[in-house]
């Protein structure tokens, strides 16, 4: 299946992920390149290590400088230590409808403008003033790399102003790297899009350079979103670079049969 791209989200780059479940959780932890895992509770995290309890029951701390790009990323939405003894920094409660952060599909505008601007996941170096000239879109990058790619976020709005799209994209890279730079990060992001919101309608394998489409999101899986909405993980050819996209609707995609 191939879906369109919203024409203001078709440039520059995307992706990232999430708002962090609750502290006690066992999960998969691994090494840095990839190449060694194992299953640990969350204990906490400064902002350069991370306590571990292991399944037998020994608690250690390493560097956060030793942890895989997604754990990394998972731990973004948990208070650091630091934080967590600032009486200001008490947590709010997730809120189970969140996409991205603590975005939601049907915010205002002025609501996701507060949002973003108190994220810990993402940042901007633009003043207020330039962005209300420019608008939103690749405005706000992810404070942490996925797969070692910078991720920028994209919106489409409704006609009342809510917010009916959001998608991030990774930064292009030439089309003949596509598999060798791209591949892993895609492979994150399935992870963690499962992570965040369960088991996906539909998955396929890593899209073939042969499928890519110029300013076309070709998905290979497909998440129904607590919201009623879709989540689609993909590739997008752009001119002569390519890129991993997620997008985030308001739509509801139905599974079609692939290849």
């Amino acid at each position: 299946m191939s879906l369109s791209l919203p024409k203001a989200l078709t440039r520059l780059a995307l992706l990232t992920v999430a708002i962090g479940q609750l502290q006690g959780e066992t999960r998969d932890w691994k090494s840095a390149d990839g190449s060694q895992s194992f299953a640990g509770e969350y204990v906490s995290h400064s902002s350069t290590k991370v306590t571990i309890r292991r399944t037998d029951g020994k608690i250690f701390t390493l560097d956060m400088a030793r942890l895989n790009d997604a754990d990394k990323i998972w731990l973004t939405g948990k208070p650091t230590t630091e934080e967590a003894d600032s009486e200001e920094a008490a947590p709010a409660e997730a809120d189970p409808k969140a996409v991205f952060d603590t975005l939601c599909l049907g915010d205002k505008r002025d609501v996701v403008v507060k949002k973003l601007k108190a994220s810990k996941l993402v940042h901007t170096e633009v003043d207020e003033v330039m962005m209300g000239r420019v608008g939103l879109n690749g405005i706000y990058r992810t404070r942490q790399q996925i797969g070692g790619l910078n991720c920028e976020l994209y919106f489409d709005w409704t006609g009342a102003d809510t917010l009916k799209e959001v998608s991030l994209q990774t930064q292009t890279v030439p089309k003949n790297v596509y598999v060798n730079r791209l591949k892993a990060t895609w492979e994150e992001l399935a992870e963690l899009l499962t992570t965040l919101h369960g088991k996906p309608v539909q998955a396929g394998a890593f899209p073939g350079p042969e499928s890519l489409q110029k300013d076309v999101l070709v998905p290979s899986h497909l998440w129904k979103l607590a919201n009623g909405g879709s989540a689609l993980l993909g590739t997008s050819l752009e001119g002569d670079k390519v890129m991993i996209v997620v997008r985030f609707t308001t739509q509801k995609i139905r599974p079609v049969a692939m290849p």
